[in-house]
């Protein structure tokens, strides 16, 4: 049986993100790819010519005569022009030009098991394709609440507590839509998925960012602590944590749940690699005491169950933060696919069995990468969970992490994403770069492969 996970990002990972400082040949190569720019734009790409502005008899081309074209400046509003093409798309269209081997974007190169794809096969055949309750089909409404007591212990209605999204990505965006004003304060820790900096600045939230630093990424609780006003109305995190490969540790869920109950913040807490924890037991922090009653808990299908294109998720909330989710969550996708709503009922009655051996799976593909990155050279950094790695790339001399992805693609034949897209301040994240070994072994080993052959360290 064929295991696996999805960033970022369903495609999780294709998320909008911060304007990027690229090499000219890397422009190049990317200019061709259509990005929002700004309303003032005066050289929109090709795509903007569609219309043909005319009256009368002007209006009407003929062979000889073609219709004279206008050219219109793409149009984005203010929240969301700093975000342009994201750096997933990027890379990926580039590994495609160059033949290289996308250990990049966080989706599997195997499908998901035969159990849960005939249970759609068959929800299909059924006649379960109309709409489904907004909230979410009652089976798998029940599902994820009993699999969220074997998990934590808590019991949750799962009628009243539990709202099924179109992903995860739809759960953090419902959660953040429905319960954050314009100018609230909220915390997330960098680097971050780069969906949470687009989404908050939709609701208009102010984002402050607490950097968690290389080698063990732990939460400089001082920095947090001062970071907390009477202005913060949550902290979004992550665990494991994409892209380090970080656990939250229980010490620093203490101190976490310590800080919000003191200063009554709210928690969104993201943790769809739950069931991809390899070093120690995922810990939710819903499960602490005092916790539940101000935290939105949120996590999905795809990265368990290697079916990210389905965009099965949900929210767990206590019923009074629940109502704030539903209303932002019904008019933005008002429902979820149904077929897959009822299959995806099926995937969480799975046996422990099931995760066990996804576990082995990907403990083995990690070796792999781990080991080949080390002998190639570069400084690899513990990953505890999720099915990415975060190694120091300065070793070969390149002088960013941009540059060295370009490098890495165009000469090495590997894609590998550039972690400054995921912080406030690019400058924090220039020396490393992401790599996901949520791949089958063989292509794991000839991109390794590939970069002891043809990357040389430089200093």
């Amino acid at each position: 049986m064929h295991l696996s996970a999805s960033p970022s990002t369903g495609v999780r990972d294709l998320q909008m993100l911060k304007p990027l400082t690229l090499r000219p040949t890397l422009l190049h190569t990317l200019s061709k790819i259509p990005l929002r720019r700004k309303s003032n734009t005066t050289n929109p790409p090709p795509m903007a010519s569609l219309s043909t502005v005319s009256s009368g008899k002007d209006a009407v081309s003929t062979p000889e005569e073609p219709a004279q074209k206008t050219h219109f400046p793409l149009q984005v509003s203010k929240r969301l022009e700093k975000f342009k093409t994201t750096i997933f798309t990027q890379m990926s269209i580039l590994a495609i030009k160059h033949g290289a081997i996308n250990l990049g974007q966080g989706f599997p190169n195997f499908d998901g098991p035969e159990f849960v794809k005939e249970a759609a096969i068959q929800a299909i055949r059924e006649g379960k394709n109309q709409y489904a309750r907004g909230y979410g089909v009652p089976d798998l409404n029940s599902s994820v609440a009993a699999r969220f007591k074997k998990d934590t212990g808590l019991v949750v209605d799962p009628e009243k507590e539990v709202t099924v999204t179109s992903g995860c990505t739809e759960a953090i965006a419902a959660t953040v839509l429905g319960l954050i004003n314009p100018d609230d304060e909220v915390i997330v820790f960098a680097p971050f998925y780069d969906s949470y900096e687009a989404t908050l600045s939709m609701a208009g939230a102010k984002i402050k960012s607490i950097t968690l630093r290389p080698p063990d990424f732990s939460v400089p609780v001082e920095e947090l602590k001062s970071a907390i006003s009477k202005d913060t109305r949550a902290i979004l995190m992550n665990t494991p944590h994409n892209p380090t490969g970080k656990m939250f540790t229980r010490e620093e869920l203490d101190v976490l749940a310590s800080l919000c109950i003191e200063n009554d913040v709210l928690v969104f807490s993201d943790e769809v690699y739950d069931k991809l924890a390899f070093e120690a037991d995922h810990i939710s922090i819903a499960s602490l005491p005092g916790m539940y009653e101000r935290t939105v808990t949120m996590n999905s299908l795809g990265k368990t169950f290697s079916l990210t294109g389905w965009k099965i998720g949900w929210a767990i909330a206590p019923q009074h933060l629940t109502w704030g989710v539903r209303q932002a969550h019904s008019f933005l996708t008002f429902a979820t696919s149904t077929p897959m709503q009822f299959a995806a009922a099926t995937a969480l009655q799975a046996p422990d069995s099931y995760y066990e051996e996804l576990k082995r799976d990907y403990m083995a593909k990690k070796a792999i990468l781990v080991e080949g990155l080390k002998a190639v050279g570069f400084e690899v950094y513990k990953s505890s969970g999720t099915y990415f790695v975060v190694v120091d790339h300065t070793p070969f001399g390149l002088e960013n992490d941009i540059v060295f992805c370009e490098y890495l693609i165009r000469e090495v034949g590997v894609v590998a994403i550039p972690t400054s897209v995921f912080y406030l301040n690019p400058e924090d994240g220039k020396n490393l770069v992401r790599f996901t070994f949520c791949k089958d072994e063989e292509t794991l080993r000839k991109a390794v492969e590939r970069m002891k052959e043809k990357l040389r360290r430089r200093v």
